[in-house]
């Protein structure tokens, strides 16, 4: 799956913030820890000296993401002149044919949130939002079906 490099300022605070967390805090008190594990002993039987070896490549792993993700992330710092279609970072609200209403923002791959209701650029719904306009109608395929919904505000905050 091909993900878009785009990201919100927020967004890209956050990844910035985390790998700065995880580079100058989060590793090297990991590092003491397997130093203070290996010290107590059998490497091959420390649970301790395992558990932190292992934590230690999850945490490389996800460093090197952040920095290869962070490197060539394209921040979207303004909104598009267009303000009447659905573009990156849009606020848009949906109807569903049963009345049902849902907000949506559309964000990077890396921000998405349902609980904030964000959901990434690159998502099937987002795809099929992409310049559309209020009262628009977008069908939608989605891993439940097709679904329909009507566009009844576009707004960026």
């Amino acid at each position: 799956m091909i993900r878009s490099k785009l990201i919100t300022e927020a967004g890209a605070t956050r990844l910035r913030n985390e790998l700065a967390d995880l580079w100058k805090n989060k590793r090297p008190e990991v590092t003491r820890a397997i130093t203070a594990a290996a010290a107590e002993g059998d490497r091959s039987e420390n649970a301790e000296y395992i558990y932190r070896k292992k934590q230690l490549r999850e945490m490389d792993r996800r460093i090197r993401y952040l920095q290869k993700r962070t490197a060539e992330m394209q921040v979207v710092e303004h909104f598009p002149n267009d303000k009447n279609s659905v573009y990156f970072g849009a606020w848009v609200e949906l109807e569903d044919e049963q009345g049902n209403q849902i907000t949506h923002r559309l964000v990077g791959s890396d921000e998405f949130d349902f609980q904030k209701e964000y959901i990434s650029i690159d998502s099937p719904l987002a795809r099929a939002l992409l310049k559309k306009q209020v009262d628009d109608e977008v069908e939608v395929v989605l891993p439940s079906g097709s679904k329909v919904f009507f566009i009844n505000k576009v707004e960026y905050r």
